[in-house]
């Protein structure tokens, strides 16, 4: 256990120190090929601002990843390298999103592309093999490819204010680094202490108010690199816990697009349609600063990866007090976000 964490303090050293030096040089890329992001009615910046700074994320990653590989022998595994060749594509297709703005039928083809190389290569949702799944087993590869593509369309819809995607991802990683731990799956952990010390080291510069915009190129890969590491860790063990713990490690993105796709589907608008209508916006249309409403939502997500800790834990206690804890806030920001709709 002591060697797991040491290669985790070293991933995420060299993750964050990667990052964070790299992130000016990924700001003039971006300015060179003209990926910029310029104000309009659903964004929060007032000037423009480049937005494919994920570049910094994923050299940071990648670079981490190189020098761990030196260490671990399960990154010389035919699951690795499609997880990788899956990352490659993801990040290419990003890049060419932030300068051109791809179609959204085109990226979502490209994802699920991207998940059956992952599945084909062999990772799959392994949780669906319980006796009690069995009906389910003949669409392991169906709910994996779902459940990937999922992921990366959660991060990319939180990616609305400063700070937000990498810091959400940043707390989820770190819980799914514990979880993975729990589980004794070394890939996974070192995969997930990589991709917290890449987004926390993109962090400096994207927090309000950002200078620079991870992009599709960071945000799809932060929720490829998510759904891909809680396949290989979270839902090897846990038994029927691992869907709960996987979910609660991640439940803002999740729940933020699960409320979104109903929220369209009420009001006959297309499931890909931009709106106003996520927590974040909420949270700034009640009355917070971009800062405050992002600082409330580090809270959410931290509460929520806290209770699935506990849960692998065994301390049902402390879970039910941090549960009442989330329900409470969640239920007093919905209560002061009808108070000010009033007002107005």
């Amino acid at each position: 256990m002591s060697e797991t964490w040491l290669l985790c303090m070293t991933a995420f050293a060299v993750a964050f120190a990667v990052t964070l030096l790299t992130t000016p040089m990924a700001k003039k890329l971006a300015y060179r090929f003209k990926a910029v992001d310029f104000p309009r009615s659903r964004g929060m910046n007032n000037e423009p601002v480049p937005r494919m700074g994920g570049l910094a994320i994923v050299l940071g990653f990648m670079c981490s990843i190189i020098v761990m590989s030196l260490f671990v022998e399960d990154f010389h595994t035919k699951k690795f390298v499609g997880f990788i060749v899956g990352a490659v594509i993801i990040v290419v297709v990003g890049m060419f999103d932030d300068i051109y703005e791809l179609s959204a039928k085109f990226k979502l083809l490209v994802q699920i592309a991207v998940a059956v190389i992952v599945v084909f290569t062999g990772t799959k949702l392994d949780f669906i093999m319980w006796p009690m799944w069995q009906y389910l087993k003949p669409f392991s590869s169906i709910i994996t490819v779902f459940w990937i593509v999922g992921l990366i369309n959660a991060v990319n819809l939180i990616d609305g204010l400063d700070g937000l995607a990498a810091g959400v991802t940043t707390i989820a990683s770190i819980c799914l680094t514990i979880l993975c731990a729990l589980s004794g799956n070394t890939l996974a952990v070192v995969i997930c202490a990589t991709l917290a010390g890449s987004t926390l080291g993109f962090l400096p510069r994207n927090f309000a108010p950002a200078e620079v915009y991870m992009g599709d190129t960071g945000s799809t890969f932060l929720g490829y690199v998510l759904a891909v590491t809680s396949c290989i860790g979270v839902f090897k063990t846990y038994a029927l816990l691992a869907l709960l713990l996987s979910v609660l490690a991640m439940a803002l993105p999740i729940l933020d697009t699960t409320f979104a796709m109903i929220r369209r589907a009420v009001n006959h608008k297309p499931i890909m349609a931009p709106d106003r209508g996520h927590l974040h916006h909420r949270l700034v249309d009640s009355g917070l600063s971009s800062q405050q409403a992002v600082i409330v939502l580090y809270g959410l997500s931290s509460i929520s990866c806290l209770i699935a800790v506990v849960i692998a834990i065994g301390d049902y206690r402390i879970t039910l007090a941090l549960l009442m804890i989330l329900l409470v806030t969640i239920l007093m920001i919905a209560v002061y976000g009808k108070r000010t709709d009033r007002k107005r």
